[in-house]
């Protein structure tokens, strides 16, 4: 089974909630200091603007007589925003100051109004700010207007905290994407030249200059890596016309100047085998490029089954729906079942029998399909399943019966990431290897037909 990685954060969200996290906590910071810095001077200006009121009253009080005066009153008390009434012994009040800010405003109106002021948040239960002063020995209450002795609302607070948050998180996407975007296009171009594209490139002219650096270093890389492909191709066409005229020469001589028939059959049988090690070579050293198309996966084991025509070496039994079609490359997945019925025919005979019975059955999963090839042989020790896939290895002695390249489920697994798909190998539980190919399913016509 495939190991799974560590699931955490992409550096995207991780630089996001950072730079989120620093911007809230200084507006956190910015909303304490701007209300300890504006609390002093709210209340100072709305006590002094409250104090010029009650002057004012006063004054026009003390300067009209007893008749106008109650004139006066009647006029001020018309007033929306202020009213001046009697203050009679029983009127019930109580004191303003219930908070930080109301405090300071009633200790400034009593600082500016004298020591007889009296400022009350309700009179006789009648809510507002009321200011109790004198005028010769006559007692008034004069209610002002609460809104403009009143600190900022909250609502007023939540909504400038509200844009601030905002303006945090749209800043945060923008930096963190600024900050991403050479780190992702940088993975996007490692991603291609994995997949065999050895043409991508990086900006190299970026204003950055540690990410201008490594531009350039990683284009370096590409294009050594491209001289290196286009050597290796270079040198396998070599080899392989180098080996193979020698063998053809031989095999020629071996047909007309051997006379022993075991001794000719069995020098070309040696030939063979090298041929077949130079294309297990040939193969394993392939470029990467894949074209995806549907593949009818019945008719492609048929045919490879085909070349598999000893029934006293390997016996092939596939159940796989004919209408089951895969995303894949049609020469690679046919490479794939040929080396895993050649893997069988080589290390997977049965003890008694000495034939290797295969057997191929299939099951969709979602939009996967599962395509199991199992033989029925003496199967592989546990501890060296994840080795399978190795160039060269082997698993033990009894499925090294055939000499062999040891590249033949190494071919499989590279062909089969080439196709976007994997390869899981296990033990089956009465016995013999079997081999899980994972491919992106196509749509059957019915299902396609029935989702329009």
């Amino acid at each position: 089974m495939a190991r799974r990685g560590a699931v955490g954060l992409s550096l995207f969200w991780r630089t996001f909630f950072l730079l989120a996290l620093l911007l809230a906590g200084g507006i956190a910071a910015w909303v304490l200091t701007l209300r300890a810095l504006e609390l002093e001077p709210r209340a100072v200006q709305a006590a002094q603007q409250t104090a010029g009121l009650v002057n004012l009253a006063r004054a026009a009080l003390r300067q009209a007589d007893g008749i106008n005066r109650l004139a006066l009153i009647k006029s001020l008390t018309a007033q929306e925003a202020t009213k001046v009434t009697p203050r009679e012994p029983q009127d019930r009040w109580e004191d303003y100051g219930v908070d930080a800010f109301t405090r300071r405003v009633s200790a400034e109106l009593k600082s500016a109004l004298g020591p007889g002021a009296v400022v009350a948040r309700n009179v006789n239960g009648t809510p507002g700010m009321w200011v109790g002063f004198s005028i010769d020995r006559d007692l008034y209450w004069l209610q002002a207007d609460a809104g403009q002795a009143s600190p900022i609302n909250r609502t007023t607070w939540l909504i400038w905290v509200g844009i601030a948050l905002l303006a945090t998180l749209l800043g945060s996407v923008a930096i963190a994407s600024l900050i991403n975007r050479p780190l992702k296009q940088l993975s996007f171009a490692a991603s291609r030249i994995r997949d065999g594209d050895l043409d991508s490139r990086l900006d190299e002219n970026t204003l950055t200059s540690e990410i201008r650096e490594v531009n350039k270093g990683f284009n370096r890389m590409a294009r050594e890596l491209a001289r290196v492909e286009e050597d290796r191709a270079v040198m396998l066409a070599g080899i392989s016309h180098d080996l193979r005229t020698p063998l053809a020469r031989l095999r020629l001589e071996t047909e007309m100047s051997v006379s022993d028939e075991e001794a000719k059959r069995n020098m070309a049988l040696d030939i063979d085998q090298l041929d077949a090690i130079i294309d297990k070579f040939m193969d394993y050293a392939r470029p990467g490029e894949t074209q995806l198309r549907p593949v009818s996966v019945a008719q492609l084991i048929d045919r490879e089954a085909a070349a598999f025509r000893d029934p006293g070496q390997i016996k092939i039994q596939a159940r796989v729906p004919p209408d089951l079609e895969v995303m894949a490359d049609e020469t690679e997945l046919g490479r794939v079942f040929l080396n895993l019925f050649e893997n069988a025919r080589r290390y997977g005979r049965g003890t008694y029998t000495g034939v290797a019975e295969v057997s191929v059955s299939c099951v969709k999963t979602g939009p996967w399909a599962i395509v199991s090839v199992r033989d029925h042989g003496p199967g592989v020790a546990p501890e060296k399943l994840p080795q399978l896939t190795t160039p060269f290895f082997r698993g033990d002695a009894a499925r090294t019966a055939a000499t062999g390249a040891g590249l033949g489920l190494a071919i499989v697994d590279k062909a089969m990431h080439r196709m976007a798909g994997n390869l899981e190998l296990a033990n089956a539980p009465d016995g013999g290897l079997v081999a899980h190919l994972r491919l992106k399913r196509v749509p059957s016509l019915a299902a396609r037909g029935g989702a329009r």
